[in-house]
């Protein structure tokens, strides 16, 4: 099993950002080269601020382990309200109900094994290729015009104070942000652990949904579907480190980030030299190139719902 010790100083080594994200340069448009996530970041800037988090995730981590092994859902399901908190100042950023229903559309399909691209999992990886089982339920929309034209990461668009909007039932509904990020992220979230005042996933409007040729190579939803999954505890593949741990016994050991779509099959050169689970959604390829979450993955993100666990109030 590929373990860490989970010490305050791990935290902060293992989950340093990886930030190798690079930017168009035309800045009208802010094009992304590269996948840039900074929910690593966000994290890191997290812990220093709170000594208390890594002493609450490490309470996590021993949890999931143990109810990975003996956990049980709720009546075996979670179902997730959903609001989707709009910040615009262009009508662009104006996402409109049909794209935010898209990306709802989305996470239903990548987490219940129903996308279309799944069945393209190679026979390698086949066997251990997961339906979640989990399903997200649009319940509200908010808007807001603001000033801003860039947010940054340091949660201001989470907080009515700062211009933005603060999250609505957090114990209870995923708050999700659409809005301008800027730094060439795409998107970042809050592991379990992290203060409800700004729980939730913020995704930039430009990769909010199926946006459309305009947001290619990430306009298919896949940005919110790896969000996602860190809000439910899952880590990247690679483990923000060379040869590092993603805390998953079915996964590969990556070497880094891939981006792009990689050829198949793709070797890492970590011990055994495994082929690498490029396909998956916590890895940095494009959203054509990822399409499957492991059954270690769904069991780690099943654990976090199971009575006891860090969001058992959204277990039913």
């Amino acid at each position: 099993m590929k373990k860490i010790l989970l010490t305050a100083t791990a935290f902060l080594m293992l989950f340093s950002c990886q930030n190798d994200q690079t930017e168009s340069t035309d800045s009208a448009t802010n094009a992304v080269a590269q996948r840039g996530c900074a929910s690593q970041e966000v994290l890191e800037a997290q812990l220093k601020a709170d000594p208390t988090l890594a002493l609450r995730m490490n309470q996590i981590e021993a949890f999931t382990e143990k109810a990975m092994l003996t956990g049980r859902l709720v009546n075996g399901k979670v179902e997730i309200p959903v609001v989707v908190n709009v910040l615009y100042k262009t009508a662009a950023e104006n996402i409109s109900d049909a794209q935010i229903q898209s990306q709802i559309d989305v996470l239903n399909q990548d987490f219940n094994a129903t996308n279309s691209d799944f069945n393209t999992v190679p026979a390698l990886f086949s066997g251990v290729a997961a339906n979640v089982g989990i399903t997200f339920v649009l319940e509200t929309i908010n808007r807001k015009s603001t000033t801003k034209t860039s947010w940054g990461t340091r949660d201001a668009m989470k907080k009515t104070k700062q211009g933005g909007l603060d999250p609505t039932s957090p114990t209870t509904k995923l708050n999700m942000w659409a809005c301008t990020i800027g730094g060439g992220i795409l998107g970042y979230a809050q592991f379990p652990g992290g203060s409800t005042a700004t729980d939730g996933v913020v995704i930039d409007s430009k990769y909010f949904g199926l946006s459309g040729s305009g947001a290619y190579p990430y306009n298919l939803g896949r940005t919110a579907t790896h969000e996602v999954g860190h809000w439910m505890n899952l880590r990247h593949i690679w483990g923000d480190a060379t040869c590092g741990s993603d805390l998953v016994t079915d996964t590969p050991t990556h070497n880094t980030a891939n981006y792009g779509v990689p050829a198949y099959p793709h070797y890492s050169t970590c011990t055994g030299t495994p082929v690498e689970m490029t396909m998956n959604y916590m890895d940095y390829t494009d959203d054509r190139g990822m399409y499957m979450f492991s059954n270690g993955q769904k069991s780690r993100m099943d654990a976090i719902f199971v009575s006891g666990g860090a969001r058992a109030s959204f277990g039913i």
